[in-house]
């Protein structure tokens, strides 16, 4: 079996969805298995213009990168990898040093390093408060707390080494986060989708059931 046969199954699905596009990767230099703090072993951050600017991460390292070692047939490590998309100002033409949010970086290792810690995982429809803004630095932002869901472009691929589900960190507001308690993630993401293309989570944005149709939506699907 080709070594790192996950990991270039990661590529390849990437490859598929940006070409020869060459993204940022921020790699990790002291690895969770030699000791280090941090779970993901790398990050790559791909500069989107549509259909907002933004930046695409996409993990590597909550599935079996290099050799199967689970006894999991069906899946690959943890059976996802995280993906997230974050508002910000790029250029997706420019080879000018721009590089991702370090708040989303963080926010990614971080929700690794607790499954890798706890043994528990998330699926599509889970939800999170994060008992704070989701960057330290942000206390201005409405964003406290996350759902996840497929990634809408690249979502699951079948590797060498089994399943891996691309799960999308989405930030929302508390009484959005609200809604998905009481009622369903999917009926909150499929209400937001219009005004939130791709689900990009954007620190600035205030609530979406500011908007009526988005708020008739979630009441509909809470009535069921």
């Amino acid at each position: 079996m080709t070594e790192a046969a996950g990991w270039r199954a990661i590529d390849d699905a990437l490859h598929r969805l940006y070409g020869d596009v060459e993204p940022v990767h921020l790699a990790t230099l002291h690895k969770w298995h030699l000791g280090g703090p941090d779970p993901l072993d790398g990050i790559s951050a791909y500069p989107r213009a549509e259909p907002v600017p933004h930046w695409h991460l996409v993990s590597y390292g909550m599935s079996e990168l290099y050799e199967k070692n689970s006894k999991v047939p069906e899946a690959s490590g943890w059976g996802f990898e995280f993906t997230i998309r974050v508002a910000a100002p790029v250029d997706a033409n420019a080879d000018n040093g721009q590089r991702p949010p370090n708040w989303a970086l963080d926010l990614m290792q971080n929700l690794a390093r607790y499954v890798f810690n706890s043994g528990n995982w998330f699926e599509p429809g889970h939800y999170v408060d994060a008992g704070g803004p989701l960057a330290l630095e942000r206390d201005d932002s409405a964003l406290r707390a996350i759902v996840f869901a497929l990634d809408p472009e690249l979502g699951t691929i079948e590797t060498p080494h089994g399943r891996v589900d691309f799960l999308q960190i989405i930030g929302v507001t508390p009484d959005e986060y609200e809604t998905v308690r009481h009622s369903d993630t999917f009926a909150l993401l499929n209400a937001l989708t219009p005004y939130l293309p791709l689900w990009v989570t954007d620190l600035d944005r205030a609530s979406l059931l500011a908007v009526p149709a988005v708020a008739a939506a979630v009441r509909r699907a809470a009535a069921g």
